[in-house]
């Protein structure tokens, strides 16, 4: 248990920061699941769009420090190769 009073502000932030974190990556995997749905239902026009929607969600990710930004690229990358590939 804290002991000093910065050290139980801390607590109380980090805690907030947590909840608002898990929420952040979250919506991030919501967004990444509807571009994986759209590529396997096989439309590429549904895929591409929902990858274009998921793109500012992913980096707002990384420029949030949620993920890593290679992290992000690397996913980014993938999704829009299988959608090319479609």
């Amino acid at each position: 248990m804290a002991n000093h009073k910065s050290a139980e502000k801390r607590i109380r932030q980090t805690a907030r920061r947590t909840e608002i974190n898990g929420a952040r990556v979250s919506r991030i995997r919501t967004f990444v699941k509807k571009v994986e749905s759209a590529i396997e239902s096989g439309d590429k026009t549904a895929a591409a769009e929902a990858l274009k929607a998921a793109q500012p969600e992913m980096m707002r990710g990384t420029s949030k420090g949620v993920l890593h930004a290679n992290t992000v690229a690397r996913k980014i990358s993938r999704l829009s190769a299988r959608i090319k590939a479609l």
